[in-house]
């Protein structure tokens, strides 16, 4: 019986993995290949091959021009013939020749019609051939190996794979290129610049010479650690921006906070009644506006009430208005104006002040009282000026969450919140927990070096923290790597990759 085709998304078809493909960390020089395109029936799938017999066991199935005399980066038409002489497909084969492929070794991708039975049938002909099915994201952890990526890479290609908005494509693109490891190594190497002075002086330690200026090694302390500090913080602000920037819609009862869900996702997600308390649990999912994916999140209403399920969503409410980015408090502009603005002001003393804040009046369609709206409006406007005030610097919204009127004006409101989180984050915003767990231990061992400066302890107490600091760093990138963590990353590829 054929081993079946190694897909890059299909559970169901990865036994091939299993049988004749060892652990990502067990690398080999084994010829391996399989279908990089994503399931399915379509125009085209690409099945892709690499390693040191590539070009041989493919030329062995291929009917075309010989690979042994073409160039690295071409392609070409031909046909792929099994056993029997038969042609299963005419492909395009692209060439990609060693060092210079994705994987650094010869990588030859076949283009070939859709059909899961061509595509099956080619990566069987090339097993039986002489290569082995890819384990997942075996091509990537050769090019890995082989120095053509670093660590840090390989995740910003699995995020680039996954991004599904402007914003996290570009913060993708910005470690799958390189960028953050540039910035990485530049921290780094002025840590072994700083380490390879505290290292002299302990050589010399019985002559009691100082080849470092202490003065200078604090600075350069300082600026490491101001950066390394910057990137951490950063964190919660690129995992907004790859899973979604969290915007809680709050308020009291029959504020309209569903009807503004629906309005916001464009479609009935949540349930809209009159009855106050309707909502009880949270309610969430994600819209893109202007290249941003936004995750907006029904609570429910906030209120004193001695219903325990209704108590139980009111505290899930809490928490998430703590964890948010962005809060809109909806005020229902047909009810009492005053007494539901003191409850948000209550509501915003114990917030993180990083958090940006909308006042919206609602119900405007229905609010037909001028004055009493205009009433509201003033005590909003003074409680903005007040010095007691909470985040509430944004303009005042009013809108109708029924009607649609005034959605325009909230969408460029997030809008521009979503670019001045981007530009508080910095052109390179870490997006990956593993990343920022080894910059905030980067961080503690180099402000324990700091301290351990300004003390003026000897050199080789400081060293050890410059050290530590290094390991953690290059954590990040790979420099320092174990096999768990290479197994780990690795497998949250797809097969194709």
């Amino acid at each position: 019986m054929e081993p079946p085709i190694n897909h890059s998304a299909d559970n169901t078809e990865t036994a091939a993995t299993s049988l004749h493909s060892p652990s990502p960390i067990s690398f080999s020089k084994d010829t391996i290949v399989a279908v990089s395109t994503p399931p399915g029936t379509g125009g085209i799938a690409v099945v892709r091959i690499s390693g040191p017999e590539a070009l041989d066991i493919t030329g062995s199935v291929w009917r075309g021009k010989n690979f042994k005399g073409c160039d690295s980066h071409t392609a070409h038409l031909g046909r792929i013939v099994n056993e029997a002489g038969e042609t299963l497909d005419e492909v395009v084969a692209t060439l990609f020749l060693a060092p210079n492929s994705y994987t650094g070794d010869d990588v030859i991708e076949l283009a070939c019609h859709g059909s899961r039975w061509i595509q099956r049938e080619i990566v069987n002909l090339l097993i039986r051939s002489g290569a082995r099915a890819a384990g997942p994201g075996e091509f990537s952890q050769r090019a890995f190996i082989n120095g053509r990526i670093d660590l840090a890479q390989a995740e910003g290609i699995i995020d680039l794979i996954a991004s599904s908005s402007r914003s996290a494509h570009r913060l993708a693109m910005l470690q799958a290129n390189g960028q953050f490891s540039k910035r990485l190594e530049g921290l780094r190497q002025q840590l072994i610049d700083f380490a390879s002075l505290l290292e002299l002086e302990l050589d010399f330690s019985e002559e009691d010479v100082e080849f470092a200026d202490r003065q200078h090694l604090a600075l350069l302390a300082d600026k490491v650690i101001n950066e390394v500090d910057r990137l951490a913080r950063s964190y919660s602000v690129g995992k907004a921006f790859k899973e979604g920037i969290p915007v809680v819609i709050a308020g009291q009862p029959n504020a309209g906070k569903s009807t503004l869900l629906n309005q916001l996702l464009e479609e009935d997600k949540a349930i809209v009644s009159d009855v106050p308390g309707t909502t009880r649990d949270i309610i969430e999912d994600t819209r893109e506006i202007d290249g941003t994916l936004f995750r907006f999140i029904d609570t429910a209403g906030l209120r004193e009430t001695d219903d325990s399920v209704e108590r139980i969503g009111i505290e899930r409410a809490t928490d998430r208005i703590r964890r948010s980015a962005i809060i809109l408090w909806l005020v229902d502009t047909t009810s009492d104006i005053e007494t539901q603005l003191e409850y948000i002001r209550e509501k915003q003393k114990n917030l993180d002040s990083s958090i940006l804040q909308h006042i919206i009046f609602n119900k405007i369609d229905a609010c037909k009282n001028a004055d009493f709206l205009s009433r509201g409006i003033r005590l909003l406007s003074d409680n903005s000026n007040s010095s007691d005030s909470s985040n509430n610097s944004n303009p005042i919204l009013q809108l109708s969450a029924s009607t649609g009127e005034g959605i325009g004006t909230l969408l460029s409101a997030l809008t521009s919140d979503a670019l001045s989180m981007q530009t508080e984050g910095g052109d390179i915003m870490v997006t990956n927990a593993r990343h920022y767990e080894s910059l905030l231990r980067g961080g503690e061992s180099l402000r324990r070096a700091r301290q351990l400066l300004a003390d003026h302890l000897s050199a080789d107490f400081i060293a050890q923290d410059v050290r530590e600091a290094l390991h953690h760093l290059g954590e990040i990138t790979g420099t320092i790597t174990t096999s768990t963590l290479l197994n780990t990353i690795f497998s949250r590829f797809c097969i194709g990759k």
